[in-house]
C-alpha cells in the first residue's frame, strides 16, 4: 500500500517559499510543491495568476472571518477540499469551468448533507 506514496516524486512533497502582497503587506507562503500545482490549477480556471488568487484569498478571509492564523494551512486545506469536490463531482474536472461560475451555496448544502451537520459551523466550539 505505502509503495503508491513513498515512490511518488518526491519533489512534490519539497517545500517552495514563494513571495506575494497580501492586504498591501509583502510577505510569503511556503507551501509543497503539490499544494502549489493544485492552487494554480485553481487561479488558471478563473483567469487568474497565483499572486491574484491567493490576495484574493485573503481578502475575502479577512472580510468574512476576519483574519487567518495560519494561511498556509487555509492553503492547503483550500487544495484538499478543491480535490474533495471534484471527486464528488461538485466542482467540475474541466478546467474550461470557473470556480466563480459554480453555484457556491448549493455546493456548500450538498458537503454539509453528506458530512451529516448543518452549512454554519460557526455555533460549533
Amino acid at each position: 500500500m505505502c509503495k503508491l506514496f513513498i515512490e511518488a516524486d518526491s519533489r512534490l512533497w519539497q517545500t517552495r517559499l514563494k513571495s506575494v502582497r497580501l492586504n498591501g503587506y509583502s510577505t510569503s507562503v511556503r507551501l509543497e510543491n503539490l499544494y502549489w500545482q493544485v492552487l494554480e490549477e485553481i487561479a488558471g480556471r478563473d483567469g487568474m495568476s497565483l499572486p491574484q488568487l491567493l490576495a484574493r484569498l485573503h481578502e475575502e478571509l479577512l472580510f468574512a472571518h476576519g483574519g487567518v492564523e495560519n494561511f498556509a494551512s487555509f492553503l492547503r486545506v483550500c487544495c484538499g477540499r478543491y480535490l474533495a469536490l471534484q471527486l464528488e463531482g461538485d466542482v467540475p474536472r474541466d478546467l474550461g469551468t470557473p470556480i466563480r461560475d459554480l453555484d457556491a451555496d448549493a455546493i456548500l448544502a450538498r458537503e454539509a448533507r453528506r458530512n451529516g451537520r448543518k452549512r454554519s459551523l460557526s455555533t460549533a466550539a
